[in-house]
């Protein structure tokens, strides 16, 4: 039976899943190696159902060599591997690919340019795409991009208020985390076909965390722009700050263009607020003693909430808003903090169902009617829609 590769290439982790191309797609396994060039990487494959394949610590340098090795462990212990294509999620496609392309030397080209936009994922993409080509010449290759899904916002959206040329240029707002408010979007139109053509917020909060506003299916608005570095405040990423002190860090604090943008990409947010961790599991168990964790977690629900509500006003109402990501699915005192306060809205949490991760967290009695709004946790797959796409494209090819 032929099959699928995934290959969804973080700034210092990779995930790979393998999909059987059967009627309908069935996962075989998936996997994860992080903390890539750090000397402490980690290889970890499991089944369909979650039993571990391999668990083994690795000193990978780069995303090529981590590839390479999963690539190795799979032709070693998949006799019947026979991969037909492979789906790349790709961070930035720029403002010409609003869909799934197969990979081409033009399009590599065209990724090549967009790196100083998205250096910290962007390499590692285009690595990825190269890697497999060396190990497969003839294999159909996929990238589907996490700015695609945000291409139909209306334009006053996706503007700065800059000279005319800059947008010209490509210095727009782009938006990120496309792929899973994707996966999001069709498993609620599997669920509740009426809520997804109604008007939707979307929370995908994770160690990277951004918010969309849909309506009809259509996203019109999200809090990330030009980069993933910008809207709330992340794990290590500042979020928006005041053009005028990065101007300022530069010329009155001698900070190099580099070390700014390590300043803003990995120094910041609730690592930089809290000075100890990245990691809101951290925090919270630490938030009754230590101010700073409590601080940085404070923060983080603040401005989920602020955006939140510029995005109901955007919207002209709220029916359905939708946590996802790492924390928007496990972090229930989270989700209470950024919707407590908002019952002018119609948004209401049941507590007992909101601390179990119940996948409906609004009150059962919550009715639809008036300004009621249903909120709902859900797992987002960004692999399976990206094995869609390729399976999509493949079919055509064939």
């Amino acid at each position: 039976m032929p099959q699928i590769l995934t290959i969804n290439t973080g700034s210092s982790s990779l995930k790979v899943a393998l999909y059987e191309l059967s009627r309908e797609l069935r996962l075989v396994l998936s996997g994860l190696v992080d903390r890539i060039g750090s000397g402490e990487g980690r290889l970890r494959l499991t089944d369909a159902q979650g039993a571990t394949l391999v668990d083994q610590a690795n000193q990978l340098i780069d995303h090529g060599s981590a590839l390479q090795a999963v690539l190795a462990w799979l032709k070693a212990h998949s006799p019947d591997l026979t991969l037909a294509a492979v789906g790349h999620r790709v961070v930035h496609g720029g403002g010409e690919y609003r869909e799934p392309r197969c990979v081409t030397p033009d399009l590599i080209a065209d990724l090549r340019n967009l790196i100083p936009i998205a250096p910290n994922h962007l390499p590692q993409a285009v690595q990825a795409i190269e890697v497999v080509a060396q190990s497969y010449p003839a294999l159909l290759q996929v990238t589907c991009f996490d700015t695609a899904f945000h291409r139909h916002m209306p334009r006053t959206a996706q503007l700065f208020a800059l000279p005319r040329h800059f947008a010209d240029e490509g210095l727009i707002r782009y938006g990120f985390h496309g792929l899973s408010y994707e996966s999001i979007m069709e498993q609620l139109r599997n669920l509740s076909p009426k809520e997804a053509a109604g008007r939707v917020i979307i929370a995908h909060l994770g160690n990277g965390a951004s918010l969309a506003a849909v309506r009809g299916g259509v996203g019109i608005e999200t809090t990330m722009g030009f980069t993933p570095a910008g809207g709330l405040m992340m794990g290590t990423r500042c979020g928006d700050v005041d053009p005028g002190v990065l101007v300022y860090l530069l010329t009155e604090k001698g900070f190099t263009t580099p070390a700014l943008n390590d300043l803003i990409i990995r120094q910041s947010g609730l690592l930089g607020i809290s000075g100890t961790s990245s990691d809101m599991r951290d925090l919270l168990s630490r938030e009754s003693t230590d101010p700073r964790a409590a601080e940085a977690v404070a923060m983080f629900c603040y401005q989920a909430k602020k955006h939140l509500g510029a995005l109901v006003a955007v919207l002209g109402g709220l029916d359905t808003l939708i946590f996802t990501g790492g924390m928007g699915e496990r972090a229930a005192p989270v989700r209470h903090r950024i919707c407590e306060g908002l019952e002018f809205l119609g948004i209401r949490l049941d507590l007992h169902r909101n601390g179990a991760h119940a996948a409906l967290i609004s009150p059962e009695d919550h009715s639809p009617a008036g300004r009621a709004v249903t909120v709902r946790v859900m797992q987002t797959d960004e692999d399976q829609v990206i094995a869609r796409h390729t399976g999509d494209l493949l079919e055509r090819q064939s």
